[in-house]
C-alpha cells in the first residue's frame, strides 16, 4: 500500500496538475470504486473547479468550487495519473519518459476516469484513477463533513507538521506501550501515514530493534527515532516515493527511493553502516528488515 511520501508526491503532482481545472465529465467501470449518487455527482461535480488538493494520512482531498470533496483511498494498487492533451504541452510539460504510463491509459486497471474542460479546444485533459486490485475508492461528500469521517477522527498526527514534536511523538507511543515499537509505528491511531517500508527504514537509523516493547525504548532513543522518521519520510518525498510494484506518480512516473534505502528489501546485502549481513525476519505480522549488529534487541 502506499504510504505517507508516496501518497504526498501524487499530492504534489496533483495540485500543479489540477487547480482551476473544471470538470467535464466522469466516467467509471467499477461502482466500488465510484459509490455517489448520480444525481450528487450532476449536482457538486459536474462544472465543478478543483480548488486544492490536500492529504490526509494516505488519502488524498480534492477540493471543489460546490464546497464538496472527492475524497480518494488509494488502497494497495491504486493510482491517480494525469494526462494533458498534445496542445497543453506547454502548460503542463512536454513529453514523457519511456517509464510513463500515459501513453498506454486507459488500460484494464482503469476505474475512474475524470475530464476537463479544455476552453480552447473542446476536449480537455483526463485523470485516470487505476486499481489492479479494486480495494480504492472515490468518493464525494460534503467538504465540512470530511473531517467527521470516522478515520479522520481517529488517525494519528501527520509526522512531517511543524507541530509534530519528541515530546508529541513519545506520548502517542504510549498508547501502544506494550506492544513491539514496530507494531506501534504501523498503528494509523499513533502516527499518520507511515507503514512497513518507512517503518523498518527509520527503526535502523535509529538502532532500535523492531520487536522492541515500546515501554522499553528509552526517551533518547525516541527522540532518535523522531528525527529519523522526518527525515526518511522527507528524503522519500524528494525521491518522489518507492515504487513498489504498483506505485506512480501522477505523470505516471515511478519513484526512486528505493535506490537509498538502507535496510528494507535489502536482506543478504551489507548493512551500509557496519556492513554486517542484513536479514529478513517477521515482526507485528510483517516482512521486516534488520541489522542484527546495529539494532540488538535487550534481554
Amino acid at each position: 500500500m502506499p504510504e505517507l511520501p508516496e501518497v504526498e508526491t501524487v499530492r504534489l503532482g496533483l495540485s500543479r496538475l489540477l487547480a482551476g481545472l473544471e470538470i467535464k465529465s466522469v466516467t467509471f467501470d467499477w461502482a466500488k470504486s465510484f459509490p455517489n449518487a448520480p444525481s450528487d455527482v450532476e449536482r457538486f461535480l459536474i462544472g465543478a473547479k478543483i480548488t486544492a488538493v490536500r492529504r490526509r494520512a494516505k488519502v488524498l482531498l480534492i477540493d471543489l468550487s460546490t464546497s464538496y470533496t472527492l475524497v480518494i483511498h488509494l488502497k494497495m494498487t491504486g493510482q491517480m495519473v494525469f494526462v494533458p492533451l498534445v496542445e497543453d504541452e506547454d502548460r503542463f510539460g512536454a513529453g514523457h519518459p519511456n517509464d510513463s504510463l500515459v501513453g498506454s491509459l486507459p488500460d484494464k486497471s482503469t476505474r475512474v476516469v475524470i475530464g476537463f474542460v479544455d476552453k480552447e479546444n473542446g476536449l480537455g485533459p483526463s485523470l485516470y484513477f487505476n486499481d489492479q486490485r479494486k480495494f480504492g475508492w472515490m468518493r464525494l461528500i460534503p467538504t465540512i463533513q470530511v473531517e467527521e469521517i470516522d478515520f479522520f477522527k481517529k488517525v494519528g498526527p501527520e509526522p512531517l507538521e511543524s507541530t509534530f514534536s519528541a515530546s508529541l511523538f513519545s506520548k502517542q507511543l504510549d498508547h501502544r506501550k506494550n506492544t513491539s515499537i514496530k507494531a506501534a509505528l504501523l498503528d494509523q491511531t499513533v502516527l499518520a501515514g507511515i507503514g512497513n517500508i518507512y517503518a523498518d527504514e527509520s527503526l535502523w537509523g535509529a538502532r532500535i530493534h523492531p520487536s522492541t516493547k515500546v515501554s522499553e525504548v528509552s526517551g533518547v532513543k525516541r527522540s532518535l527515532l523522531h528525527k529519523e522518521i522526518q527525515y526518511v519520510l522527507q528524503l522519500a518525498i524528494e525521491k518522489g516515493g518507492s515504487t513498489n510494484r504498483n506505485y506512480v506518480n501522477a505523470e505516471g512516473k515511478k519513484g526512486s527511493y528505493m535506490d537509498f534505502a538502507r535496510v528494507f528489501r535489502r536482506e543478504n546485502l551489507p548493512c551500509p553502516r557496519c556492513a554486517t549481513t542484513i536479514v529478513k525476519l517477521k515482526v507485528a505480522g510483517r516482512g521486516t528488515h534488520i541489522c542484527p549488529k546495529c539494532q540488538r534487541i535487550k534481554k
